[in-house]
């Protein structure tokens, strides 16, 4: 049950909702989410998503997860020691993120072991930090895809959903003004609806454009 724009708000859970009918899709991420659609018909094991914090790799990767059967690893809790614990799909998150000097030579195994493996970051793999000239030519040759270009349809559906999540449902004009005035980031956006749920908590307000314009920059 939503909660109506007059409502005051409550301190609810917002754990964010990771099915596939809840990922927010859009010209920027399209391609990636075809893909991901079209498994096991995969045309190589291996693949990589990629985008700036709050783009939905996460929410992505949870949803192949599922349909694979796979175990999410970090990549920082990487060892070799690991690796033969290490059963079936996999994705490996946060690939640039760890330091390479650890990650090199685990992922490297789990490249040659065959099985399906779905490998997330932030920049594209081809300018991952990797110290194993292997395992550099394997990044640069992969499947790669894009989930980010920050147009004002993927980000207002973005902030619909963060607000979602949160149980909340907010006029129009809070967000079209929310994507004027921020920064055009996914993550802008994620901080600001936490900030403004907050802040909305904290004065038992209801959130409208009169909160908001107290709050923006």
């Amino acid at each position: 049950m939503t909660r109506p724009p007059s409502q005051l708000t409550l301190p609810l859970a917002t754990d964010p909702a990771l099915s596939r009918d809840d990922f927010v899709l859009a010209p920027g991420n399209a391609e990636a989410v075809a893909f991901v659609d079209s498994w096991p018909a995969w045309p190589a094991p291996t693949a990589a998503i990629y985008g700036p914090a709050g783009c939905g790799k996460t929410h992505l990767a949870s949803v192949w997860a599922a349909r694979a059967e796979a175990e999410i690893v970090d990549a920082r809790s990487l060892h070799d020691g690991l690796v033969p614990r290490l059963r079936g799909a996999l994705v490996i998150d946060n690939v640039d993120g760890s330091d390479p000097t650890e990650r090199d030579g685990p992922l490297f195994s789990l490249f040659n072991r065959g099985e399906a493996l779905l490998l997330v970051g932030r920049e594209a793999p081809s300018d991952w930090p990797v110290r194993l000239p292997d395992l550099a030519s394997r990044l640069r040759a992969l499947l790669a895809f894009s989930l980010w270009a920050p147009d004002d349809a993927l980000l207002s559906a973005l902030a619909h959903k963060l607000f979602s999540d949160r149980q909340l449902r907010v006029p129009d004009a809070v967000i079209d003004r929310m994507i004027l005035a921020l920064e055009r980031s996914p993550a802008s956006i994620r901080d600001f609806v936490h900030r403004l749920d907050q802040e909305a908590l904290a004065q038992k307000r209801a959130i409208n454009l009169a909160l908001l314009r107290e709050l923006l920059p």
